[in-house]
């Protein structure tokens, strides 16, 4: 099956995915044991991934706190100390352990696509799909603003929008599904990600 950008009134068009009024459904492909969530800082993965994961009574893992509970260590600590090629390096084996997990949302952090062993493993483990959450720089900024949450990658914009640019093709490749959040709330976003995961109805 190759990769799409799926809308709720087309079944393949290359558009990101928009939403409707009606409530998505729940059923999910039977092979389906992962769904993971992509995409820059601000564009609601680990909200997004919550609240889908309970719609669907399934786990959810953000893979940087899955990493700092095996390190025992936050993720600023990992980089103080080790250097970030140690930290990629507990990424790749934190997200190992997080596909060995089955009927789990996983929210990867900003960065792990643009590793090959990540989108490998990504590609590779059976029944794994990943969604591509995007929206505008500078809707995602104002989002990392407004919650008031320290991401020292902010500090300088300029540098932080390079930083989004050059992590842009990494997201599209590996997701199946493109969905436009920059005007959908998070529960919108759940709505249509189900609709874009629904098996076809028969003919």
């Amino acid at each position: 099956m190759t990769r799409s950008q799926t809308t709720l009134t087309e079944a393949q068009t290359a558009e990101p995915l928009s939403i409707e009024a009606a409530a998505a459904p729940t059923e999910l492909p039977r092979s389906l044991r992962h769904i993971v969530l992509t995409g820059f800082m601000g564009a609601g993965k680990s909200t997004v991934g919550r609240l889908l994961a309970a719609r669907l009574g399934w786990n959810f893992l953000d893979l940087d706190h899955h990493l700092e509970s095996r390190a025992g260590l936050s993720v600023p600590e990992i980089f103080a100390r080790h250097g970030e090629p140690h930290f990629r390096r507990l990424e790749s084996t934190a997200l190992a352990s997080a596909l060995g997990q089955p009927d789990t949302v996983l929210a990867l952090g900003g960065g792990t696509p643009e590793f090959l062993t990540n989108r490998l493993l990504l590609e590779q483990t059976p029944g794994t799909v990943t969604v591509f959450l995007d929206a505008p720089f500078p809707t995602l900024f104002d989002r990392c603003v407004l919650q008031e949450i320290s991401r020292p990658v902010l500090a300088d914009p300029a540098a932080a929008q390079v930083r989004f640019l050059e992590r842009q093709p990494f997201y599209r490749r590996l997701a199946k599904h493109t969905i436009d959040t920059s005007s959908i709330a998070p529960a919108e976003t759940v709505d249509a990600i189900l609709l874009a995961l629904a098996p076809p109805e028969p003919r």
